[in-house]
Protein backbone atom coordinates (compact mmCIF):
# COMPACT_ATOMS: atom_id res chain seq x y z
CA UNK A 1 0.00 0.00 0.00
CA UNK A 2 1.52 3.34 -1.05
CA UNK A 3 1.50 5.95 1.71
CA UNK A 4 -0.15 9.19 0.69
CA UNK A 5 -2.23 11.97 2.17
CA UNK A 6 -5.35 12.46 0.07
CA UNK A 7 -6.56 15.25 2.34
CA UNK A 8 -3.51 17.34 1.47
CA UNK A 9 -4.03 17.02 -2.29
CA UNK A 10 -5.98 19.50 -4.35
CA UNK A 11 -9.36 18.07 -5.30
CA UNK A 12 -11.74 18.79 -8.21
CA UNK A 13 -14.02 20.47 -5.66
CA UNK A 14 -11.48 23.27 -5.11
CA UNK A 15 -11.89 24.73 -8.60
CA UNK A 16 -15.62 24.01 -8.51
CA UNK A 17 -16.08 26.03 -5.32
CA UNK A 18 -14.04 28.89 -6.76
CA UNK A 19 -16.12 28.84 -9.94
CA UNK A 20 -19.40 28.92 -8.01
CA UNK A 21 -18.18 31.73 -5.77
CA UNK A 22 -16.98 33.77 -8.75
CA UNK A 23 -20.28 33.22 -10.55
CA UNK A 24 -22.22 34.33 -7.50
CA UNK A 25 -19.99 37.38 -7.02
CA UNK A 26 -20.44 38.34 -10.66
CA UNK A 27 -24.19 37.88 -10.48
CA UNK A 28 -24.44 39.85 -7.26
CA UNK A 29 -22.54 42.69 -8.91
CA UNK A 30 -24.95 42.68 -11.81
CA UNK A 31 -27.99 42.64 -9.57
CA UNK A 32 -26.59 45.41 -7.39
CA UNK A 33 -26.55 47.72 -10.41
CA UNK A 34 -30.01 46.85 -11.60
CA UNK A 35 -33.57 47.32 -10.46
CA UNK A 36 -33.50 43.65 -9.44
CA UNK A 37 -31.11 44.29 -6.57
CA UNK A 38 -33.81 43.70 -3.98
CA UNK A 39 -34.75 40.38 -5.53
CA UNK A 40 -31.08 39.40 -5.66
CA UNK A 41 -30.65 40.01 -1.95
CA UNK A 42 -33.56 37.71 -1.23
CA UNK A 43 -32.30 35.06 -3.61
CA UNK A 44 -28.92 34.84 -1.91
CA UNK A 45 -30.08 35.64 1.64
CA UNK A 46 -28.67 33.35 4.32
CA UNK A 47 -28.92 30.02 2.55
CA UNK A 48 -25.35 30.01 1.22
CA UNK A 49 -23.99 30.74 -2.23
CA UNK A 50 -24.78 27.29 -3.60
CA UNK A 51 -28.46 27.55 -2.68
CA UNK A 52 -29.37 28.83 -6.11
CA UNK A 53 -32.69 28.68 -7.91
CA UNK A 54 -33.93 25.23 -8.77
CA UNK A 55 -35.09 24.22 -12.22
CA UNK A 56 -38.71 24.56 -11.14
CA UNK A 57 -39.19 20.86 -10.52
CA UNK A 58 -37.57 20.72 -7.09
CA UNK A 59 -36.66 22.88 -4.13
CA UNK A 60 -33.43 20.91 -3.69
CA UNK A 61 -30.35 23.14 -3.74
CA UNK A 62 -26.73 22.27 -4.39
CA UNK A 63 -26.07 22.54 -0.67
CA UNK A 64 -28.88 20.07 -0.01
CA UNK A 65 -27.28 17.58 -2.39
CA UNK A 66 -23.83 18.10 -0.90
CA UNK A 67 -25.18 17.50 2.61
CA UNK A 68 -26.99 14.41 1.36
CA UNK A 69 -23.69 13.12 -0.03
CA UNK A 70 -21.97 14.00 3.25
CA UNK A 71 -24.59 12.01 5.18
CA UNK A 72 -23.67 8.91 3.19
CA UNK A 73 -19.94 9.56 3.40
CA UNK A 74 -20.23 9.89 7.18
CA UNK A 75 -21.93 6.49 7.19
CA UNK A 76 -19.25 4.81 5.08
CA UNK A 77 -16.42 6.51 6.96
CA UNK A 78 -17.83 5.37 10.32
CA UNK A 79 -18.32 1.84 8.98
CA UNK A 80 -14.64 1.34 8.18
CA UNK A 81 -13.51 3.09 11.36
CA UNK A 82 -15.73 0.78 13.40
CA UNK A 83 -14.63 -2.38 11.63
CA UNK A 84 -10.94 -2.09 10.72
CA UNK A 85 -8.31 -2.10 13.44
CA UNK A 86 -6.00 -0.17 11.13
CA UNK A 87 -8.50 2.72 11.39
CA UNK A 88 -9.21 2.26 15.11
CA UNK A 89 -11.85 -0.45 14.77
CA UNK A 90 -12.53 -4.12 15.47
CA UNK A 91 -11.06 -6.51 12.90
CA UNK A 92 -7.32 -7.15 12.77
CA UNK A 93 -5.45 -7.89 9.57
CA UNK A 94 -4.96 -11.47 10.75
CA UNK A 95 -8.72 -12.00 11.15
CA UNK A 96 -9.40 -10.70 7.65
CA UNK A 97 -6.48 -12.61 6.15
CA UNK A 98 -7.64 -15.95 7.60
CA UNK A 99 -11.39 -15.48 7.04
CA UNK A 100 -13.15 -18.67 5.88
CA UNK A 101 -14.65 -16.61 3.09
CA UNK A 102 -11.24 -16.56 1.39
CA UNK A 103 -10.07 -20.15 1.94
CA UNK A 104 -10.25 -20.74 -1.80
CA UNK A 105 -8.03 -17.77 -2.64
CA UNK A 106 -4.22 -17.90 -2.81
CA UNK A 107 -2.25 -16.06 -0.13
CA UNK A 108 -0.78 -13.77 -2.78
CA UNK A 109 -4.26 -12.35 -3.34
CA UNK A 110 -5.45 -12.37 0.26
CA UNK A 111 -2.46 -10.45 1.62
CA UNK A 112 -3.57 -7.35 -0.29
CA UNK A 113 -7.16 -7.35 0.96
CA UNK A 114 -6.62 -5.62 4.32
CA UNK A 115 -4.41 -2.81 2.93
CA UNK A 116 -6.93 -2.26 0.14
CA UNK A 117 -9.82 -2.09 2.62
CA UNK A 118 -7.82 0.42 4.66
CA UNK A 119 -7.34 2.50 1.50
CA UNK A 120 -11.09 2.43 0.91
CA UNK A 121 -11.74 3.58 4.47
CA UNK A 122 -9.24 6.41 4.05
CA UNK A 123 -10.94 7.45 0.81
CA UNK A 124 -14.25 7.76 2.65
CA UNK A 125 -12.59 9.86 5.35
CA UNK A 126 -11.15 12.14 2.68
CA UNK A 127 -14.60 12.48 1.09
CA UNK A 128 -16.02 13.53 4.48
CA UNK A 129 -13.33 16.16 5.02
CA UNK A 130 -13.63 17.49 1.48
CA UNK A 131 -17.43 17.72 1.44
CA UNK A 132 -17.43 19.36 4.87
CA UNK A 133 -14.98 21.97 3.66
CA UNK A 134 -16.90 22.58 0.42
CA UNK A 135 -20.21 23.07 2.24
CA UNK A 136 -18.61 25.54 4.65
CA UNK A 137 -16.89 27.40 1.80
CA UNK A 138 -20.25 27.76 0.07
CA UNK A 139 -21.86 29.23 3.19
CA UNK A 140 -23.71 26.13 4.35
CA UNK A 141 -23.76 24.10 7.54
CA UNK A 142 -22.38 20.55 7.14
CA UNK A 143 -24.57 17.78 8.51
CA UNK A 144 -22.99 16.17 11.56
CA UNK A 145 -21.96 12.55 11.99
CA UNK A 146 -24.71 10.39 13.49
CA UNK A 147 -24.61 7.33 15.76
CA UNK A 148 -24.48 4.01 13.93
CA UNK A 149 -25.01 0.31 14.57
CA UNK A 150 -23.71 -1.93 11.80
CA UNK A 151 -24.07 -5.26 13.59
CA UNK A 152 -20.94 -6.55 11.86
CA UNK A 153 -18.43 -6.89 14.69
CA UNK A 154 -18.49 -10.63 15.39
CA UNK A 155 -15.40 -12.38 16.71
CA UNK A 156 -13.50 -14.25 14.01
CA UNK A 157 -16.42 -13.97 11.60
CA UNK A 158 -16.01 -10.99 9.29
CA UNK A 159 -18.41 -12.29 6.64
CA UNK A 160 -21.14 -9.84 7.67
CA UNK A 161 -18.58 -7.04 7.46
CA UNK A 162 -17.81 -7.88 3.85
CA UNK A 163 -21.49 -8.21 2.90
CA UNK A 164 -22.34 -4.87 4.51
CA UNK A 165 -19.32 -3.17 2.91
CA UNK A 166 -20.50 -4.38 -0.49
CA UNK A 167 -24.03 -3.10 0.14
CA UNK A 168 -22.80 0.32 1.32
CA UNK A 169 -20.43 0.85 -1.60
CA UNK A 170 -23.04 -0.14 -4.19
CA UNK A 171 -25.58 2.12 -2.48
CA UNK A 172 -23.05 4.95 -2.65
CA UNK A 173 -22.76 4.56 -6.41
CA UNK A 174 -26.55 4.55 -6.80
CA UNK A 175 -26.85 7.60 -4.55
CA UNK A 176 -24.38 9.74 -6.46
CA UNK A 177 -25.84 8.70 -9.82
CA UNK A 178 -29.33 9.62 -8.67
CA UNK A 179 -28.22 12.98 -7.27
CA UNK A 180 -25.97 14.26 -10.07
CA UNK A 181 -28.86 15.68 -12.09
CA UNK A 182 -30.06 17.64 -9.03
CA UNK A 183 -26.85 19.71 -8.93
CA UNK A 184 -27.20 23.06 -10.69
CA UNK A 185 -23.52 24.00 -10.86
CA UNK A 186 -21.78 22.21 -13.77
CA UNK A 187 -18.47 22.45 -11.92
CA UNK A 188 -19.87 20.86 -8.76
CA UNK A 189 -21.58 18.24 -10.89
CA UNK A 190 -18.27 17.29 -12.50
CA UNK A 191 -16.51 17.25 -9.12
CA UNK A 192 -19.18 14.94 -7.72
CA UNK A 193 -18.63 12.70 -10.74
CA UNK A 194 -15.02 12.19 -9.66
CA UNK A 195 -16.33 10.73 -6.40
CA UNK A 196 -18.83 8.36 -8.00
CA UNK A 197 -16.10 6.77 -10.14
CA UNK A 198 -14.07 6.03 -7.00
CA UNK A 199 -17.15 4.65 -5.24
CA UNK A 200 -17.73 2.41 -8.26
CA UNK A 201 -14.19 1.03 -7.95
CA UNK A 202 -14.84 0.31 -4.28
CA UNK A 203 -18.11 -1.42 -5.16
CA UNK A 204 -16.51 -3.56 -7.86
CA UNK A 205 -13.75 -4.67 -5.50
CA UNK A 206 -16.18 -5.53 -2.71
CA UNK A 207 -18.38 -7.40 -5.18
CA UNK A 208 -15.36 -9.46 -6.19
CA UNK A 209 -14.40 -10.18 -2.57
CA UNK A 210 -17.94 -11.41 -1.90
CA UNK A 211 -17.91 -13.71 -4.91
CA UNK A 212 -20.28 -11.47 -6.89
CA UNK A 213 -19.82 -10.11 -10.41
CA UNK A 214 -17.66 -6.97 -10.11
CA UNK A 215 -19.42 -5.33 -13.06
CA UNK A 216 -22.79 -7.03 -13.57
CA UNK A 217 -24.28 -4.56 -16.07
CA UNK A 218 -23.28 -2.19 -18.85
CA UNK A 219 -25.17 0.64 -17.12
CA UNK A 220 -25.71 1.38 -13.43
CA UNK A 221 -29.01 2.51 -11.96
CA UNK A 222 -29.35 5.63 -9.83
CA UNK A 223 -31.59 5.80 -6.76
CA UNK A 224 -33.62 8.69 -5.38
CA UNK A 225 -32.70 10.39 -2.13
CA UNK A 226 -35.66 8.78 -0.38
CA UNK A 227 -34.71 5.30 -1.59
CA UNK A 228 -31.10 5.69 -0.51
CA UNK A 229 -31.88 7.25 2.87
CA UNK A 230 -34.29 4.41 3.61
CA UNK A 231 -31.41 1.94 3.07
CA UNK A 232 -28.95 4.04 5.06
CA UNK A 233 -31.46 4.59 7.86
CA UNK A 234 -31.24 0.98 9.00
CA UNK A 235 -27.72 1.70 10.34
CA UNK A 236 -28.47 5.07 11.95
CA UNK A 237 -29.52 4.82 15.58
CA UNK A 238 -29.15 8.41 16.80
Amino acid sequence: MIEHDDAADETPFDSAVQSVQEAVTSRRGFLAGSTAAGIGALAFGTSGVAAQESDGDSDTTDLDVLNYALTLEHLEDAFYQHNLKSLGGFYSEETILTADLYDHLPYGFRKHVYPNLTDIGEHESTHVKTLTSVIEDLGGTPVEKAEYDFGTMKANNPESFFRTAMALENTGVQAYLGALSLIDSPELQTAAGTVVTVEARHAAYLNHLNGEDPFPKAFDDGKTMDEVLEKAGQFIVG
